[in-house]
């Protein structure tokens, strides 16, 4: 950290910044590029990739300037996985070369990124994946099928798991690559969900060629790699930071005081108790983020996405049962594919069944309780006979 940059420095750098590109005047993505140049992007990532080597509490004060000038933002939602899981991955174990080629398009929003890591055998069980990377000279060459893959209709790139050797254990013979989702091979497909649109997907890939240079860390260390972009993912779903009744407790609690007819005893103290869940569990975020000041997430940040996507349920369920027959309905069963989702803006029945896939994406919450249990609280792990077996020698 550069003990230089404080707050007065960076709004004195943010001021300086809406002076030479006023956000009125200024194209939107170029004031984006202008604000990322300015180390205004991430102040706690090195200078010259968008950062200012300043403490991450730092960005604080930038958003806060911005906000009140009126300034753009690089809409978070639609490229959160490059946000929240490519970029610290790339930042972490990336060449000099790749984060200079990668993170700048990523956080302006020019370049949208995808995840393909589960498999339709290696979802819970992902170090159990498939997909094989074989290499062929300078390239690695990759054939498997990937699932459940959010934005890849959208996407540009893709962070991509392999198995690079089979006769390993299974951690041990993963790679982790940068996936051109242009390149000749790879297939997308939509996955028509509960909610009627198709805003995940499943990826076939045939033959797709990757340079070794968009290979990040050594060979056979992509376990390693991956768990840095899990543990950012977790945090990036469960720990964003909202305002009070922000998220789902919102609407729910607009219902409430909007139509008091609908009123009983009984959603009365479910809603005092799920309000209550929110706030600590809001509350508890911002502390997580306090703690990334010092460093990369942990697996606190587990326990945060598990909290997350049962209060998602059980407050849709409340805003379901509290609405009675208007309830049930749904708005739109159009088959459309999105590029990001909108919890809040939409109604009941979409928020009802959308929280369902909350357990499921990001890690499941069964496999999220047992982080939590060996690595958060030191509980002794579940036997394995599967660690030192060779992935080959596996039963499927």
């Amino acid at each position: 950290m550069s003990p230089a940059v404080d707050a007065a420095e960076v709004r004195r750098r943010t001021r300086e910044l809406l002076a030479e590109h006023p956000p009125a005047t200024t194209g939107r993505t170029d004031f984006l590029k202008a604000r990322f140049d300015a180390g205004l992007a991430w102040v706690h990532y090195p200078q010259g990739l968008g950062g200012l080597d300043a403490p991450r509490s730092l960005q604080q004060a930038v958003d806060a300037e911005l906000a009140a000038a009126d300034a753009p933002d690089n809409d978070p939602r639609r490229i959160g996985i490059g946000l929240g899981m490519a970029a610290p991955t790339i930042l972490g174990f990336g060449t000099d070369e790749q984060k200079r080629r990668f993170l700048r398009p990523l956080w302006v929003g020019e370049e949208v990124w995808c995840q393909l890591f589960s498999e339709p055998g290696a979802g819970s069980d992902l170090a159990a994946l498939a997909t094989r990377a074989v290499r062929d000279g300078d390239d690695w060459v990759v054939d498997g099928q990937k699932v459940w893959t959010s934005s890849a209709h959208a996407a540009r790139w893709a962070i991509l798991i392999a198995r690079t050797d089979p006769d390993l254990p299974k951690h041990r013979g993963i790679s982790y690559f940068i996936c051109d989702m242009t390149d000749p091979g790879v297939d997308v497909r939509p996955l028509r969900q509960i909610t009627g649109e198709a805003e995940f997907n499943e990826v076939f890939l045939s033959g797709v060629r990757i340079p070794d240079s968009h290979r990040l860390g050594p060979v056979g260390e992509g376990w390693k790699v991956a768990q840095t972009t899990l543990m950012n993912e977790r945090v990036s779903i469960g720990g964003s930071r909202i305002p009070r009744e922000g998220g789902m407790i919102g609407p729910v609690s607009r219902t409430w005081r909007e139509r008091p007819e609908l009123r009983t005893h009984g959603t009365h103290q479910r809603l005092l108790t799920l309000w209550v869940e929110a706030e600590v569990a809001r509350l508890t975020g911002e502390r997580l983020r306090q703690q990334l000041v010092a460093g990369q997430p942990g697996p606190e940040g587990s326990g945060m996405k598990l909290a997350f996507a049962r209060l998602n349920q059980e407050i849709s369920g409340l805003e379901v049962e509290l609405l009675g027959d208007e309830g049930l309905l749904y708005g739109d069963w159009t088959m459309v594919r999105p590029e990001l989702v909108d919890f809040t803006g939409r109604d009941a029945g979409y928020r009802y069944l959308r929280s369902k896939g909350n357990s499921i994406e990001g890690g499941t919450s069964e496999v999220l309780l047992n982080i939590v249990a060996e690595r958060v609280l030191g509980l002794p792990a579940e036997p394995r006979n599967d660690k030192d077996v060779a992935w080959k020698d596996l039963s499927r």
